[in-house]
């Protein structure tokens, strides 16, 4: 089996190779992680193509390429030449440390360790709350939706105050867990989380901030090729 996914992710690439030699490919639908690769993408100023798989007509032809890529069959998935990712962390880390400019990490070590740090404690905290409120209404246990949505927004009411020491998140330069934490703040609405404004205004100040920016706008319109 490893052996037969291995020849049609050859062949795939090499076919690919043939009609995009130099440019990222992103594969992508409309959840909130495709968009955090999509923003990234955008923030670095980097160019790429992108397909999305809820919009494209080709749907059925693009799934069977994707499910031999990607054994987990899930979305975003990243290509460049003979690269294929697909797991967020290590499209940011590779995209981080293959083009250097527009840097979404400190360069420092030690400040970069902490940040990847407080990158890990964003998911963990927040994005993996989003994560259960962001599951398809089908499969959406409303028990557990009710329970993860106000812890949700009772730790945003309680860490509101964070965002008011700096234009960015406990930074004054944009980077990754804006990136991530703008995919959220986002759906909010479709998470069905109303934040009071008297408590939470840091935090609702911040989101228009990066709401603002040119990036974040364009990965609100979906890329065609």
């Amino acid at each position: 089996m490893r052996a037969s996914v291995f020849y049609v992710t050859i062949v795939f690439m090499h076919s690919l190779k043939q009609s995009l030699p130099n440019k990222i490919l992103l594969y992508a639908d409309d959840g909130y992680l495709s968009h955090q690769v999509r923003l990234v993408l955008l923030e670095k100023q980097l160019d790429f193509d992108e397909i999305n798989l809820q919009h494209d007509e080709r749907f059925d032809e693009i799934g069977e390429d994707l499910a031999d890529l990607n054994p987990y069959h899930t979305l975003p998935v990243m290509v460049y030449r003979e690269l294929i990712l697909y797991q967020n962390t290590v499209i940011f880390e590779y995209l981080e440390e293959r083009y250097h400019q527009h840097r979404l990490l400190p360069e420092n070590p030690a400040e970069r360790a902490n940040y990847r740090q407080l990158l890990w404690r964003v998911s963990h905290d927040w994005i993996q709350k989003a994560d259960i409120l962001l599951t398809h209404p089908d499969s959406l246990d409303q028990k557990l939706a009710e329970k993860t949505r106000q812890e949700l927004t009772n730790s945003f009411i309680t860490l509101s105050p964070l965002f008011a020491h700096k234009p960015f998140f406990l930074s004054d330069k944009f980077g990754l867990c804006d990136c991530v934490l703008a995919s959220v703040l986002c759906r909010l609405n479709q998470m069905q989380i109303q934040l009071p404004v008297q408590l939470c205004r840091p935090l609702l100040q911040y989101q228009q901030r990066i709401f603002s920016r040119d990036a974040f706008k364009k990965s609100q319109v979906l890329p065609k090729i």
